[in-house]
């Protein structure tokens, strides 16, 4: 259900790479969640780094919505980089069997397999 990788790199230089790798890929960074920040600065003791980055390939976040729109609720795909006890780590929630939690179509689990292969090219790419 997870795919995780551990880096050797820093927090900010895993979270510039993957951006980077995400651009390679087609795809887009819709969105970047910074976790940590927002809830230090709510007074929140929060010792660990997260980033959340959300991202999208148009064409492919066409095809689901053209299919079945109620599965705008589970787009644009999240990847994240955080720290876990002194450990950087970038992961995500493969598509696929969360899709295929949500629908049977196979056009649409064809599509989450596309985007699942290339979402854990770009974590790879960003370790």
């Amino acid at each position: 259900m997870y795919y995780i990788v551990e880096t050797n790199k820093s927090f900010n230089q895993a979270s510039t790479d993957l951006e980077s790798a995400v651009m390679r890929h087609g795809f887009g960074v819709l969105h970047v969640h910074d976790l940590g920040t927002t809830l230090r600065g709510k007074g929140i003791v929060f010792d660990e780094e997260c980033k959340v980055f959300e991202v999208c390939n148009p064409g492919q976040a066409a095809k689901v919505l053209s299919t079945d729109m109620r599965l705008n609720m589970a787009l644009p795909c999240r990847i994240s980089v955080f720290t876990e006890h002194g450990k950087t780590k970038i992961g995500l929630i493969k598509p696929v069997p969360m899709l295929l939690a949500l629908s049977q179509n196979a056009a649409l689990v064809q599509v989450a397999k596309e985007v699942e292969e290339k979402t854990i090219l770009m974590v790879d790419e960003a370790k």
